[in-house]
């Protein structure tokens, strides 16, 4: 009997271990994740039953558990050196330069540098025996324990042998989400960034903190290639793919010299945006394993390999002052004026600070020292403040209680803050702001600082102004900076958004809550402005993506006798009140089904994509779910398409998608 339950647990590790290594190493799962869940939760039974049979290589360690009172210090065998860092393309052609001087007609390995921190795993016989920190490159931390909880790291290899594999612990974008909705949950510091988040969880003495973390390997380097018959870094990767290990090697590539170099950089950091982790770079090494013994090592680095690193998403300044302005709702809105500073290639010297809450929670005081980064890579953040370099006589924020612009005492809402006055000037020149913008009626050349302007001088008052302006030709003519032709050009912008389909107006309008996207949505069922504006509060909460909040936002705008009489003078003035869009055509295979798009696509901008599925009755969505029909998925895809596979939701490429375009 016991026999038997022994047998049934070793079975069940290997069809665990195996579906492990399809789902990480391979990147093709060829079972469901309940599938998965169940041969592990019948493992784990056997082994509560049976706690003798339980081996040191159960997927069953992975849940932590034990907890340590200190790290022991490991000695490596062969020390992690890192790489000198270079950052732009002179210094990339140095280095080619400087490898074939002493190589003949070199290849590179080309690899995203992980935004982690580096770690060595030791088997034993296939086992995994030893797990370490890279320490000072000579003497780690012994973290076995917690390595072991990290799914993406094989607790048995697909061969019995003694190996050193070393690789960059990181946390996806996702878990580095996750872990921060924790923190809030129980009001802790968040993470600054998934890198800390990282080295935080895998220094946990308590392993079963680490296994929550959701943490991830990416191995990239064996110490002593030669051993297994390797002669080049390439195939170094591939052994470590065939090995079990999670791998980069979809975004992996071969180069040749400085101009194939910087071409795979350019591409990266265009796709770095929509990769599941964060990399900061890119690691070139000379591919041959022989070249590299030749060029061999300075007293630090080895010769062989240099790290590109991308320009800087995070950076410390100086907050100078708080400054509050005033949105076209007359929401308040606190903002960072620091000392300009280059981030990620932009020069930025503004940051929002959101609202009272968050300057409370993230203690923000005039002449602090602040960190900045670009979330998402395009808006400037204030990530934290650093308290160590903070002045004594620092004062504590205080949110304002009166409007900067127009003095009326705030009202507050939920978290935010409101000036309740609807002829606060700044409320105006924002709505002119908002109904000029590019996704609005995208009046060409009439910036924020020329509507800014207008609006001091009396020209721009309220929307309806923008068509009286050419009746002032002649004094706009005369302001600095204008011209006849520049001024010639802007009217003709304004001439020409007259003629703009229903749901740039409806957009424009600025409808609390209604989007660009919920704008199309009811321009598409309502196909009029006097349909639109009679709509009722049944009809609109029962349109998809529309719901009660928008509906009765919509409901109360036209309730207002100046918003209809706004209507009817943009009538009068010759604005177009019809939908305009393509007419939908009946395809089965998009007529009332759901799409997502996820990954860089070349064929298609976003918005074409989109609009060719709409305009054939589909639906285009941000997020995947059950009710999702398909993922059209371009280059580097991202956590969407993760799921869509766990799922089992059909997934086409950008070619499928035009081929069945193409057959409609």
């Amino acid at each position: 009997m016991l026999e038997d339950f022994k047998n049934k647990m070793n079975d069940l590790i290997e069809k665990i271990n195996k579906a492990s290594y399809e789902y990480y190493a391979l990147d093709e799962p060829t079972i469901t994740d309940q599938e998965y869940d169940d041969m592990y939760n019948e493992l784990l039974r056997i082994e509560e039953k049976y706690p003798e049979l339980k081996r040191k290589d159960s997927p069953t360690n992975r849940v932590g558990g034990e907890a340590l009172e200190k790290f022991e210090k490991v000695t490596h065998n062969t020390p992690m050196l890192s790489f000198d860092d270079i950052f732009n393309s002179e210094e990339i052609e140095m280095f080619d330069a400087r490898i074939k001087k002493q190589i003949k007609n070199p290849s590179y390995t080309l690899e995203p540098k992980m935004d982690g921190l580096s770690g060595s795993l030791i088997y034993e016989n296939g086992i995994l025996v030893r797990g370490a920190t890279r320490g000072d490159g000579v003497v780690g931390e012994d973290i076995t324990i917690n390595v072991k909880t990290i799914k993406s790291v094989p607790l048995k290899l697909t061969e019995k042998i003694n190996i050193e594999i070393r690789g960059e612990i990181y946390m996806s974008k996702l878990a580095f989400q996750k872990a921060n909705i924790e923190k809030r949950k129980n009001n802790e510091k968040e993470f600054a960034n998934p890198r800390n988040a990282a080295a935080g969880s895998i220094r946990q003495l308590d392993s079963k903190i680490t296994a929550k973390r959701d943490l991830d390997f990416m191995a990239y380097f064996i110490p002593n290639p030669e051993n297994y018959g390797i002669k080049s870094q390439h195939e170094s990767l591939e052994y470590l793919k065939k090995l079990g290990f999670k791998t980069n090697y979809k975004l992996n590539s071969l180069a040749h010299n400085s101009k194939e170099i910087e071409k795979y950089i350019n591409d990266l950091s265009k796709k770095r945006p929509d990769l599941p982790f964060p990399i900061d770079g890119v690691v070139l090494k000379v591919d041959s394993l022989e070249d590299e013994a030749k060029l061999g090592f300075t007293a630090r680095v080895p010769r062989w390999g240099i790290a590109y690193k991308f320009p800087a998403v995070e950076v410390l300044t100086t907050l100078k002052e708080i400054k509050f302005t005033v949105g076209r709702t007359g929401k308040i809105t606190p903002n960072a004026i620091f000392n300009p500073v280059h981030v990620d290639g932009s020069l930025v010297s503004k940051a929002t600070l959101h609202n009272e809450d968050y300057c409370l929670q993230k203690d923000v005081r005039v002449g602090d020292v602040i960190s900045i980064r670009k979330a998402g890579d395009v808006i400037p953040e204030v990530v934290e403040v650093k308290i160590d370099r903070r002045k004594e006589n620092s004062v504590p924020f205080k949110m304002i209680e009166n409007c900067p612009i127009c003095h009326t005492k705030l009202i507050k809402k939920d978290a935010m803050h409101y000036c309740p006055n609807s002829n606060c000037p700044a409320r105006h020149t924002e709505g002119l702001i908002h109904f000029a913008s590019r996704n609005a009626m995208n009046i060409d050349g009439m910036g924020e600082s020329i509507i800014q302007d207008f609006y001091n001088m009396g020209y721009l008052k309220k929307v309806t102004d923008f068509y009286h302006l050419y009746k002032y030709k002649d004094q706009l003519m005369t302001l600095e900076g204008f011209g006849e032709k520049s001024i010639t050009n802007l009217l003709k912008s304004i001439e020409n958004s007259k003629t703009n389909s229903l749901e740039r107006l409806i957009f424009a309008l600025g409808i609390p809550h209604v989007g660009a996207k919920t704008a199309k949505i009811l321009a598409t069922k309502y196909k009029t402005m006097t349909n639109f504006s009679q709509a009722t509060i049944d009809e609109l909460r029962n349109i998809p993506d529309i719901g009660e909040i928008i509906g009765q936002s919509i409901v109360n705008y036209f309730s207002k006798e100046t918003n209809k009489e706004l209507i009817q003078e943009l009538t009068n003035l010759g604005l177009n009140m019809t939908y305009k869009g393509e007419k939908v055509i009946d395809s089965k295979e998009f007529n009332g089904k759901t799409f997502v798009l996820t990954g860089s696509l070349e064929l298609f901008t976003r918005e074409e994509a989109e609009e060719k599925i709409e305009s054939l009755g589909g639906k285009a969505s941000s997020s995947v779910s059950k009710k999702t029909s398909a993922v059209i998925v371009g280059a580097n895809p991202g956590s969407k398409y993760t799921k869509a596979q766990e799922l089992g939701i059909p997934i086409w490429t950008e070619q499928e998608f035009k081929d069945k375009l193409n057959n409609i």
